[in-house]
């Protein structure tokens, strides 16, 4: 069972609580009386009572301690707090935590306390956490739930790091789109080429790129009518940009093999591959859209490996801060995690490259140095990630000295070159980088002084509106609505005649 404490410390929005507990000789049965007065506080206020309480001083004070108390570190606010209100010979006190990394703490400050938790401290603050305002209605502090508010907002803010220079999770997100697009795209890409071979199966051979079929079957749609439109070669030769092969698709389409086809089915083909080309464009758009954030994100690790490895890369490790604290030997191996676990398992050769496989190097290294180049490129794609994630101002000239590393191990491979040393080339980055930060600095404060001033005009042009003003209406018509509301209140009501006085009258 726990021990039943002395004194329990509660951590609330507005300051620091300490609670003496009241019944602490009844260890026996002090958990089931807490049990059954949580819900009653007149019950409960005979187990606990306040002695002492310390407000925090200001909005960024309590933000600070609320985030030591979540990583579990005990505030100099708490430390100071417990000094001046506990015991002085505190050998034998028992005080009462929530959290278990804050009692280890309180233990390293404080050696001769004895800080607990468990069941029985989870109950007591449960009670005082329900019963709080009427524990502390003689304190200042009266608007809680505001305070309470207030600090959940400022933590959650500073939880969520939002920097619009390092975006890693538009990247994730960028990323699975793009590879979700390709496989959509080929998909769909094949599925107009079965469709419209029918109709036009030489157009095929002719036209390799899917793209460019996709825009050509668009443009040409019934083949027996090709001869009739004047404008179709110049639209083809807009496509392909080759007149032999415009000459050879118009030729091609004059004796072709392919069936007819109804007008019907002609309209839903465009349709689809007019669907299918407006997301290939849109798929260029995201790539530079990826491009841009991550140059902006990682520029270093883009300029090592390229944009879209890289993205994998953060995207498999979850966040760029992931990818940052893993070392050379995992990264070598993302993506490849079921090849190496069947590995371990059977006892064979474990895979030498899991993503890295798409960076241009592993594909110039000859056979029997792609392990090597493959271990090398990690160990870059390391720093690379880690200079990027902890740089206040990320640029690309590491990523490019390390890319020129990465250039000469391959000739160092091929004829036994030696490359230069790393310190040397760090040193060198380090230099270059400086002049590079300070132009990346003025075009950032550049570009928030031109939204600043486009925001300014925009609010200038708004105060400067007047409201809109109401139709005034002219005295005539003012005293002619006079008229009309007298006359209508002197009319007198036509009485409704019974129908008896009716059948007299037309007598």
């Amino acid at each position: 069972m726990a021990e039943v404490p002395h004194f329990v410390l509660y951590e609330h929005a507005v300051g620091y609580a300490l609670f003496k507990v009241k019944e602490f000789e009844d260890a026996g049965n002090i958990l089931p009386q807490v049990n059954d007065s949580v819900g009653d506080v007149s019950k409960f206020s005979n187990i606990v009572n306040l002695i002492a309480f310390d407000p925090f001083k200001n909005t960024e004070s309590a933000l600070e301690n609320c985030n030591s108390i979540s990583e579990g570190v005990a505030h100099a606010d708490l430390i100071n707090f417990l000094q001046q209100n506990l015991p002085q010979k505190k050998k034998k006190v028992i005080i009462g935590v929530n959290d278990g990394k804050l009692a280890s703490s309180l233990v390293e400050s404080f050696p001769e306390l004895k800080p607990t938790f468990g069941n029985l401290i989870t109950e007591i603050l449960r009670g005082i956490r329900v019963h709080f305002e009427t524990l502390a209605k003689k304190l200042p502090h009266h608007s809680l739930s505001k305070a309470q508010l207030s600090l959940g907002h400022s933590y959650s803010r500073g939880k969520v790091k939002f920097d619009v220079h390092r975006v890693d999770n538009m990247v994730i997100q960028s990323i699975a789109l793009l590879d979700q697009l390709d496989k959509d795209i080929n998909l769909f890409g094949m599925r107009i080429r079965e469709w419209y071979s029918y109709h036009y199966p030489e157009l095929y051979k002719i036209v390799g790129d899917q793209y460019k079929y996709v825009r050509c079957a668009v443009a040409i749609l019934d083949r027996n009518k090709s001869s009739e439109d004047p404008e179709l070669p110049a639209k083809l030769l807009e496509i392909i940009e080759d007149e032999e092969k415009v000459a050879e698709i118009v030729e091609a389409a004059r004796t072709s093999m392919g069936m007819d086809i109804s007008d019907l089915d002609l309209m839903n083909i465009e349709r689809f591959a007019a669907r299918v080309a407006s997301l290939t464009e849109y798929r260029q758009r995201l790539h530079g859209y990826i491009k841009d954030r991550m140059h902006s994100c990682a520029p270093s690790l883009s300029a090592l490996v390229g944009e879209q490895v890289g993205a994998r890369l953060i995207s498999h490790a979850g966040s760029l801060t992931n990818l940052a604290k893993f070392p050379a030997s995992t990264i070598q191996i993302l993506g490849a995690e079921k090849a190496l676990f069947r590995a371990l398992k059977t006892r064979s050769n474990t895979p030498k490259y899991g993503l890295l496989f798409h960076s241009p190097f592993i594909g110039r290294a000859a056979a029997k140095n792609k392990g090597r180049i493959s271990r090398f490129l990690a160990n870059k794609c390391t720093m690379a990630s880690r200079i990027d994630c902890f740089s206040e101002v990320p640029v690309e000239t590491f990523g490019e000295h390390l890319r020129a590393q990465v250039e000469e191990r391959l000739r160092y491979f091929e004829t036994g070159e030696v490359p230069a040393k790393n310190i040397d080339v760090m040193k060198a980055a380090e230099e270059e980088a400086v002049g590079t930060r300070t132009k990346v600095l003025k075009k950032r404060k550049k570009a928030a002084k031109k939204a600043k001033k486009i925001l300014d005009e925009t609010a200038e042009e708004e105060a400067d509106e007047p409201p809109p003003k109401k139709k005034k209406k002219s005295a005539v018509a003012d005293a002619d609505e006079e008229m009309e509301n007298v006359a209508l209140e002197e009319k007198p009501k036509k009485k409704r005649k019974s129908k008896k006085a009716d059948d007299e009258e037309e007598e």
